[in-house]
């Protein structure tokens, strides 16, 4: 394993578990910690970020350069992300919404395979 393939996976995986234990806290109204957990999202998302910088360094690849295909490319991503999230709990926590989550869910699945001809276009 190359040495930037292992630091980008040390910092992913921290990077991923203290955004998600932070969005834990901000979510779960039993836990009483909705200021922390925004906190603890923020410092997850900036290891995450940081993480993405170093790995291209580290790769000797150039920084990503800010285009209409890249806002476009994570803006698809993100509502992807949001939907397929967004169907899993209407089918997951609120059981009288299960048909319209597996709807919400496979449009968001279908959203983020949009994203490969998108990125790499068809040919």
């Amino acid at each position: 394993m190359k040495k930037s393939t292992f630091v980008a996976m040390i910092l992913g995986t921290i990077g991923g578990i203290l955004f998600a234990l932070g969005m834990c806290m901000a979510l779960i109204p039993e836990w009483n910690a909705f200021n922390q957990g925004i906190v603890m999202g923020i410092i997850g998302a900036v290891v995450l970020l940081i993480m993405v910088i170093v790995w291209r360094k580290m790769e000797n690849k150039e920084p990503i350069k800010l285009s209409g295909k890249t806002i476009g490319a994570t803006l698809i991503g993100i509502v992807g992300a949001l939907l397929l999230g967004v169907g899993m709990c209407l089918t997951m926590v609120w059981s009288g919404y299960m048909v319209i989550g597996i709807i919400v869910g496979i449009v968001g699945i279908v959203v983020l395979l949009c994203l490969i001809p998108f990125i790499k276009g068809l040919k």
